[in-house]
């Protein structure tokens, strides 16, 4: 079978009415252990990320032949689902602001039409890694990009990509 070669994508998966489910840590720690998983399934390299409140910005690519458009739907398919079950176990009063009308779930947490953007070239690549980075400075949650925690800048500012996260 032929391996297929993907160029890196500029990911971006909005929480569904821009509410910001993504405040507490916890949630975000589960994006950053779904996107742990598709690497250890061999199927992405990560090579930037910013979980925000109520958004995510990733730069990845899919490694080997299976579809990108799988790929995320799988990631956003897990994250869905162990946010589902600790809201359900800790803030069942939240549910109710993610009620799906569709027939196939009981909650959307995600809003529909993901944006995704092949980065053909460094230098749109350099310029959305820029704008990741620099997302929580624009919104007031930090000064520097790299004091952001839930963001990949501080370790290309101390050039370590050992987290087992990230690729160079």
């Amino acid at each position: 079978m032929e391996k297929i070669i993907y160029y890196p994508v500029f990911f971006t998966a909005t929480i569904r009415h821009w509410k910001r489910l993504l405040k507490l840590d916890k949630y975000k720690e589960i994006i950053l252990e779904q996107l742990r998983e598709q690497i250890k399934k061999n199927q992405l390299i990560v090579y930037a990320y910013c979980v925000m409140d109520n958004h995510i910005h990733i730069i990845w690519q899919v490694k080997g032949i299976i579809d990108t458009s799988e790929v995320q739907k799988q990631f956003l398919e897990g994250c869905s689902k162990h946010i589902k079950a600790d809201l359900e176990l800790h803030h069942p009063n939240v549910l109710p602001f993610f009620k799906s009308s569709q027939k196939d779930r009981s909650y959307h947490f995600w809003k529909r039409c993901a944006k995704s953007k092949e980065l053909y070239d460094d230098d749109i690549f350099e310029q959305k890694l820029d704008y990741i980075h620099h997302n929580p400075v624009k919104a007031g949650l930090c000064n520097l990009p790299e004091e952001y925690i839930y963001s990949s800048a501080r370790y290309y500012l101390e050039n370590n990509f050992s987290d087992g996260l990230l690729t160079h």
